[in-house]
């Protein structure tokens, strides 16, 4: 049934105009994430939760009135995540900011879930300290969404995803209660991992409202990177695999392959040679990361690569990573963007990259295709008309395409960007009937009442 006014003022009164907004135009503010293409419903009305009791009191609400809520932080994915319905709560984390501990001894932070990732890090640094996992917009992204989408970043190679430096969480729950899970400690295995279960959960098993994360030493001494082109994708893939075998330990694999790097000319003047069909960025950090690169770069040598440049000038280093975070948003100058997110066992990495070629041109869409390739990680962007009402048929076709050979490969719908709304239509054909099942039963227990992000994930 439709709330009532005085329903609502219950929210508002509880909470206050400040945190409990109804206006429309504020609203509509929150109603979708970056990229996802998904029309949103119309919120009852937007939470700025400023403390975990806020973020309490209106999921008790919207359970009171059998509210759907929407968990929110900085809106930057691009699966739908964060989408809405008609009628729903959105329950906003972005003004919880603080970061409430950084122990340099016990080499942890304990941070509310708006706080930015790079403001994180920066912070860490500051005491001879990193946070590891650097999604693409860790200049934007916040810690609460990153704990909800496991997300990953440059460094995934070396450091791992979010779920490898998540140690403890608090979160509340679809009753509106009010849990911990996890520790402070390097070791600890008392009661189920809900801490793991809860990292990667998209919002529909609780919301984050503190996470107590482990912080790594900062390297002493500057990176020392490789940048390598090469005249096919493919045989870039294959440098990548060749990289890995050799267990070197790169602390960064980047790879992009010809339209991504035509985009970034385009927009930058990156000085692109015409014979240049990928270019692999590498790096290696510590003690050993001369002896590292140099490893690195004997193997693009011997992949094939026409150029191979090693450097350990931090302001170069930076220069390089910069065009690399800058790619998707070069490649959005040439139309509308579905961003995917396939990940494939690192020796199938230079299948799953001929597959994409395959398949841009079997149904002639521009699919530039930049890739974290030291994880198998690939992002195949599709490029269509901008201001179409919706996606065009031939994009859905060639994602379908892709997903179903990283699938057949071994790999995954996606590694790092999450479920979402958009491929939920994909998921059993990974996860199989009775993993669905069991993962629903996960849900029911947690959320009996399905309230919490529904649709969403599973």
């Amino acid at each position: 049934m439709p709330l009532t006014a005085a329903q609502i003022g219950q929210l508002v009164d509880g909470l206050g105009p400040a945190k409990a907004v109804t206006d429309p135009e504020r609203v509509a503010d929150y109603c979708h994430d970056e990229h996802s293409y998904v029309t949103p419903g119309r919120p009852c009305a937007v939470v700025l939760a400023e403390t975990a009791a806020d973020v309490q009191a209106a999921v008790r609400w919207a359970a009171e009135h059998r509210v759907p809520v929407i968990p929110r932080g900085a809106g930057t994915g691009i699966v739908g995540g964060t989408a809405t319905t008609d009628g729903c709560l959105v329950v906003s984390v972005a003004r919880m900011k603080a970061i409430r501990e950084l122990s340099p001894a016990d080499e942890i932070a304990v941070v509310e879930p708006g706080v930015i990732n790079a403001d994180l890090d920066r912070a860490a640094r500051a005491h001879g300290l990193m946070y590891a996992p650097d999604p693409s917009s860790f200049e934007t992204c916040s810690i609460g969404g990153n704990v909800a989408t496991n997300a990953g970043g440059l460094r995934c190679v070396k450091y791992g995803v979010t779920r490898d430096s998540v140690l403890g969480l608090e979160a509340v729950l679809a009753d509106g209660s009010l849990i911990r899970t996890g520790r402070r400690t390097v070791k600890g295995v008392a009661g189920y991992d809900l801490t793991g279960l809860l990292v990667g959960s998209e919002g529909t098993l609780g919301i984050v409202t503190e996470a107590t994360l482990r912080l790594r030493p900062a390297p002493r001494t500057p990176p020392v990177t490789v940048a390598a082109e090469f005249g096919s994708v493919v045989a870039a893939a294959e440098a990548v695999w060749a990289i890995v075998r050799r267990s070197v330990g790169p602390s960064l694999l980047e790879l992009m392959d010809r339209a991504t790097l035509e985009a970034l000319d385009a927009w930058r003047g990156i000085g692109l040679d015409p014979g240049t069909q990928a270019m692999l960025l590498c790096q290696a950090d510590g003690p050993d990361a001369a002896d590292a690169a140099q490893v690195m770069a004997r193997c693009c040598e011997e992949g094939g690569a026409s150029i191979v440049v090693v450097s350990d000038d931090e302001a170069e280093a930076a220069q390089l990573l910069d065009v690399r975070r800058m790619a998707f948003t070069a490649i959005e100058r040439a139309g509308a963007c579905l961003i995917e997110d396939v990940c494939v066992p690192r020796s199938k990495l230079p299948e799953m990259f001929a597959a994409v070629e395959r398949t841009a041109a079997a149904h002639d869409l521009a699919v530039p295709t930049v890739a974290h390739a030291g994880d198998g990680n690939l992002h195949p962007v599709f490029v269509f008309e901008r201001g179409l009402p919706e996606i065009p048929q031939a994009v859905w076709d060639a994602a379908d395409e892709i997903f179903r050979v990283a699938l057949e490969l071994g790999g995954t719908l996606t590694g790092e960007h999450g479920v979402g709304t958009l491929k939920r239509h994909w998921l059993g054909a990974e996860l199989g009937e009775a993993t669905m099942a069991a993962q629903l039963a996960i849900k029911r227990a947690l959320d009996p009442l399905g309230i919490m992000n529904p649709g969403k994930k599973i």
